[in-house]
């Protein structure tokens, strides 16, 4: 196996392979099955007795929106397994190349889970759809009685907030060194050792 520095052990397995299966899965699910009436209809935590929505049952610009999002979520998925493989792969040997790459990715992915667009509605699915996929913009959307009773939300509402919040911190972690050696993010620029001599 190829060394990879830049993402030892427990941030291995996180960013290249529990969290790509974890942003594919929904487009797999809004595509297939159970289809994008569920996932729209999953969104919003709702009371255990309600029905399932049968297929075909969304009007299509949601259908659309929830085709739009879940894209989003695919490409979310692509990029970090594809990109951080590739790095691995291409710099084997450099460490710090392989950590600046890592590490622009992390950033973009750490504010994707704390951002939210000022275009975002809270009645409608008609706003650029790869913000919803954090912490805030889902808090917002939720219904007053269940916003800070994660007891009732479902599995997507955890996904949104829950698990963003697990990986943002482990994000966080990754910037600090916690648990790995750093090789660019935390040592002294060139520019500093220079004017230490």
């Amino acid at each position: 196996m190829t060394a990879f520095p830049a993402l030892p052990g427990f941030y291995n397995i996180l960013f290249l392979h529990l969290e790509p299966v974890s942003t594919i899965s929904p487009a797999i699910l809004a595509w297939f099955f159970p289809g994008a009436a569920w996932f729209y209809h999953e969104l919003i935590p709702s009371a255990a007795s309600t029905p399932a929505p049968e297929a075909g049952t969304l009007e299509a610009r949601a259908s659309m929106a929830i085709w739009q999002l879940t894209n989003c979520y695919l490409l979310l998925g692509l990029i970090s397994s594809l990109v951080f493989r590739a790095v691995r792969d291409a710099l084997p040997n450099d460490p710090v190349a392989q950590e600046r790459i890592i590490g622009a990715s992390l950033t973009a992915l750490a504010i994707a889970d704390v951002s939210i667009s000022s275009h975002f509605q809270t009645s409608t699915l008609i706003s650029p759809p790869c913000f919803f996929n954090s912490i805030i913009a889902t808090l917002i959307g939720l219904p007053p009685a269940i916003r800070y009773n994660p007891l009732t939300w479902n599995s997507m509402t955890h996904g949104n907030i829950s698990i963003v919040v697990v990986l943002f911190s482990v994000r966080l972690a990754w910037f600090l060194g916690v648990g790995r050696k750093t090789y660019y993010y935390g040592q002294p620029s060139p520019r500093t050792v220079k004017k230490e001599n």
